[in-house]
């Protein structure tokens, strides 16, 4: 027997967050996001409030002793500072509320636009869509945006188990704060994860509390400047140039605390605790909703096992900490056999100049309340350095007590068939993620900076007004316009993401409709004993042997002829792990394979925001001809170009016409004709006039 349901059972659940999450036994599971505008640090009945010993209280408390705590859950709180600052949230929280399900099942989500002024959509990250890639949320790629006050129903099925989210892809919207965990379940847990006892959800976000992400964007193109002097681009530890981008401070599920800059104190705003029994074991799923900042996440006291990337299970690895880039996910199983008490978790956004720590407590049951957090992160010595997943780079500077373990060598933990080279059936593409030239802007992908269309591409694709087939883009120069990739059906796909030229600095990468197999990572070249940056991969070389000293590398292809047709040396054909974002570390490159089997429009770009809004993308074109038909009544979008200024310019004759007479005669005609011509003060004819007999009548049975 089919059965369905109708809504999401509401629950209190994932890390004291309310969401929806679906009957087990459903097959079409239905819940509905609604996004409006809220304020941080306000309650609705007790108006503004302040933070104080990891609390909040009412604006006009003077001596917190004789008052009861504002209930936190029901405050955006972000940071604790107190100016309230407009944030764009789905159901009134931030983040929004976890939607759960169930592998297999249907997902039904009515979107809901009450902002007053802005357009949303939807994007269901690392949800593959598969046979619904009109329901991917991409703005101006899958969908028109949904404008203020009109809903958008999403409708598809969650065909894998996986830690995803969802997020505004319109615009900076995701900065702004609109964005929630989407977790699928299995209905049997793994063998291996059933003797898990709790699972939580972490999602980490940078944090600016006096403006908003459109606001960050201008600012990172243009120079930040405060009390009347310029923010320097900040700088990974390896001393490589990061972003523009300025956050105050990071948020862990929509709390954080600001740290004074000069003093080095917070300011004792309330953080997310995580409860947990002394002798249990726990699920925790990161999720890494920034927009520019990547954080190396650890707990005090306990190492941490790895057990998933992206959604994919891997095999279990123990670290001390890992690095997770915009976008990405990682799960990690934590046991409880520390001393009862709290514990900080960390998320350090590693930056030279301002660390802007994301924090939260792992809280054992039975610690005393009220307790100051002292607890320290794993001491690690160059003996047994500590095992640091994930990093942006090869080696860390001058620091021999951690050593990094890069993605690629992760195991699937999962039996795979990795796409093989096929002649005749295989395509490969370099794809340069950079910023060409020493300048901030603009980011591209192969020196040409994405145009947005003005349309539905995938339902309009014939109204892309700029596609760069079309624009004349020459190899030496940077170029604006909509660049597209044509994928065949069925072909193995092989792309080299490269991050090659003058700007120093990591990107990270997501594609949309797909999970990749990491093959090979190549790094740059660096003093192994100092981690210091000495230059790029020269596996790869850019057209007419380009440096990196130079702002172009246009056509790269592979050094070594040999390697070309798929037969690159050091790839993992057997169990590579599989994703949907990856960081691409400056001066290197990552191999990856798809198979060309998901007809859509599929977005590849940076996840970072400054980046995406500046162009570092592009749209891969995958197997047209196999697309499923767009959905009935599906909006449309495109310009106006207006009415032809000549039709009013041009003046028309004069026309003569004879006076309408007044009468309440009877109108003597010749045709039906002329009785329209006449009226008649007592005219209550609803109506056809017809002229009758060489009289004008009103025929009632018209």
């Amino acid at each position: 027997m089919r059965l369905s349901l109708t809504s999401c059972v509401v629950l209190v659940i994932l890390g004291g967050a309310i969401g929806f999450q679906c009957d087990q036994n459903a097959t079409i599971c239905r819940t509905s996001l609604e996004i409006t505008e809220k304020l941080t640090m306000f309650h609705e009945t007790e108006k503004a409030v302040y933070a104080k010993n990891g609390s909040l209280y009412r604006y006009d408390v003077t001596d917190i002793n004789l008052a009861r705590p504002v209930n936190s859950g029901e405050v955006i709180a972000g940071d604790g500072w107190e100016k309230q600052r407009m944030v764009v949230v789905a159901n009134g929280t931030l983040p929004g509320p976890p939607i759960v399900a169930y592998k297999g099942q249907v997902l039904v989500i009515h979107v809901k636009n009450s902002l007053p002024s802005d357009t949303v959509s939807v994007h269901w990250y690392g949800i593959e869509q598969r046979g619904t890639p009109y329901m991917d949320g991409a703005s101006f790629i899958t969908q028109c945006p949904i404008n203020p006050g009109q809903t958008f129903t999403y409708t598809f099925r969650v065909d894998e188990s996986g830690t995803f989210w969802y997020h505004s892809s319109a615009g900076a919207q995701r900065g702004k704060g609109l964005y929630g965990a989407l977790i699928v379940l299995d209905r049997e847990p793994p063998a291996n994860l059933d003797k898990v006892d709790g699972d939580f959800v972490l999602q980490i976000q940078d944090w600016n509390h006096d403006y908003d992400a459109e606001q960050g964007y201008m600012l990172s193109k243009d120079g930040v400047y405060e009390n009347r002097s310029q923010i320097l681009t900040t700088r990974l530890p390896r001393g490589r140039n990061n972003s523009l981008w300025n956050a105050h401070s990071s948020l862990i599920n929509g709390n954080g605390r600001y740290y004074d800059p000069q003093t080095g104190k917070h300011n004792e705003a309330p953080l997310r605790d995580f409860k947990v029994q002394e002798g249990k074991s726990y699920r925790f799923r990161v999720i890494n909703a920034a927009s520019v900042y990547s954080y190396r996440v650890s707990v005090d006291g306990h190492n941490i096992t790895i057990i998933a990337s992206d959604g994919k299970m891997v095999v279990p690895v123990e670290v001390e900490s890992f690095w997770v880039h915009p976008g990405e996910r990682f799960d990690f199983l934590l046991e409880a056999t520390a001393r009862r008490g709290k514990y900080m978790i960390r998320g350090v956004a590693e930056d030279a100049i301002n660390p802007i720590p994301a924090e939260a407590v792992l809280h054992y049951f039975g610690a005393r309340p009220n307790v100051d957090i002292n607890s320290e992160r794993s001491q690690c010595n160059e003996t047994e350095p500590c095992t640091v997943l994930n990093c942006p780079f090869q080696f860390y500077l001058n620091n021999p007590k951690l050593r990094c373990l890069a993605i690629e060598e992760l195991v699937s933990d999962v039996s795979n068939v990795i796409p093989e080279y096929q002649e005749s059936h295989f395509q490969e593409f370099f794809l340069n993620f950079a910023i060409p030239g020493a300048e901030t802007y603009p980011a591209t992908v192969n020196n040409v900076q994405f145009l947005q269309p003005t349309v539905s591409a995938l339902s309009q694709p014939n109204e892309i007004v700029k596609p760069c087939s079309k624009s004349g883009c020459k190899g030496n120069e940077t170029c604006t316009c909509t660049n597209i990739l044509d994928v065949i059906h069925n072909n193995t796909v092989q792309f080299v993401f490269m991050n090659m030229g003058k700007r120093q600095t990591s990107h990270t990468i997501s594609m949309h409709g797909h999970s990749f197999y990491v093959l090979k990572m190549g790094f740059a070249n660096y003093n192994e004993t100092t981690g210091e940056y000495i230059s790029q991969n020269e596996d790869i070389k850019c057209e007419g042997n380009a440096t990196e000293d130079e702002a172009f590398c246009n056509k790269p292809s592979w050094t070594n002829p040999e390697w070309r047709n798929g037969n690159v040396s050091g790839l993992n054909l057997v169990d590579p792990p599989q994703k949907d974002t990856v960081v691409v570390p400056y001066g290197g490159y990552v191999v990856l394979r798809i198979k060309a089997d998901n007809p859509g429009f599929w977005m590849i770009k940076s996840n970072s925001l400054p980046e995406s809004l500046n162009g570092m993308a592009v749209l891969m074109n995958e197997s047209f001809s196999y697309l499923p038909d767009v959905p009935k009544n599906f909006p449309t979008c495109r310009n106006f170009e207006g009415i032809d200024p000549d039709v009013l310019w041009t003046t028309p004759e004069p026309v003569t016409t004879t006076p309408i007479p007044t009468t309440t005669e009877p109108s003597t005609c010749v045709t039906s004709g002329d009785c329209h011509r006449h009226t008649w003060n007592n005219d209550n004819c609803l109506h056809k006039w017809e002229c009758i007999n060489g009289i004008c009548h009103c025929n009632s049975s018209t």
